[in-house]
């Protein structure tokens, strides 16, 4: 288990490297966008300022993942992660549904017009940062199996493709269809709202005990492989923050001492952990009759 809050403070480091790249990003996109006269790169701006909440809430919820279990959270505080995507997810949706909104109504009222040259490559410049640190996010997040942190990475990922698009607006722009960048904007908004959308079903359906079949399956036949086992009676399973909470029955043979049968339940639980990092499994065992 200390393994698993060394791996939360680990994350803690790329949701700092998120918000430091933000506000820089976002001071940078927002000053350009004003000067340039770009309603994409400024858009794209004001979405990296809520990316700063939206990390700053991951940040918050993987500092309350790694409190010890007490006597009211048995089993730790590791959803205060999931908690935070959620909330990250919301404000995300927001900010994307105003961004839509103003660019609309720009292209409805012909209120574009050609940004600066000059807004295009900070747009270039700034989609390069951020794929960085998407890029560091990822790899983290992976390696310690965090899905605060992986929400992080994909809203880089969005971000960095969120600003490729603002690009080809203004460029557009300079050719002569200069309503061709408050409709990058509309993507821009667009964008926003389907990677909050993403991360909310996949944190909500975490909240409460999804599981994708798939990955039980995955877990099912590993189980199986253990000598002794007959049959996987029933399992389930559910994530907490990085973690897998198993539940599970399994049949063995009905000769076996209880010491056997209790040795083939450790085994289960070391080759969870060995093949599938997971820590926290209960292992009922029943005579196959």
């Amino acid at each position: 288990m200390e393994e698993k809050y060394n791996d939360l403070k680990l994350a803690e480091r790329g949701a700092r490297l998120s918000i430091a790249a933000y506000i820089a990003l976002s001071a940078f996109k927002i000053g350009v966008g004003y000067l340039s006269g770009s309603k994409a790169l400024t858009a794209d701006g004001l979405n990296n300022a809520t990316d700063i909440i939206a990390s700053t809430a991951v940040l918050i919820g993987l500092k309350i993942s790694r409190l010890p279990a007490d006597e009211n959270h048995p089993y730790g505080h590791f959803r205060a992660e999931t908690i935070a995507s959620l909330v990250s997810s919301l404000i995300m949706a927001a900010v994307g549904i105003d961004v839509l909104y103003n660019a609309a109504r720009s292209v409805i009222f012909f209120e574009a017009q050609a940004p600066d040259p000059i807004a295009a490559i900070v747009g270039l410049i700034c989609a390069s940062a951020i794929y960085g640190v998407y890029r560091f996010n990822k790899n983290i997040a992976v390696k310690i199996n965090s899905s605060g942190l992986m929400a992080a990475a994909k809203d880089n990922l969005s971000d960095a493709w969120v600003s490729i698009g603002a690009v080809v607006g203004i460029i557009a722009s300079q050719f002569g269809l200069p309503w061709i960048d408050p409709l990058a904007a509309v993507i821009v908004g667009i964008l926003i709202i389907k990677t909050g959308w993403d991360i909310f079903r996949e944190s909500s359906h975490n909240l409460t005990d999804g599981f994708e079949k798939e990955e039980l399956d995955k877990i099912t036949e590993c189980i199986k492989k253990v000598p002794g086992v007959k049959k996987v009676k029933n399992i389930r399973a559910r994530v907490h923050g990085n973690n897998i909470l198993l539940d599970l029955i399994v049949r063995v043979n009905a000769d076996l001492s209880l010491v056997e049968a209790h040795a083939i339940s450790e085994v289960i639980e070391e080759r969870l952990r060995q093949e599938l990092d997971i820590t926290e499994a209960v292992v009922h065992v029943e005579p196959d009759i």
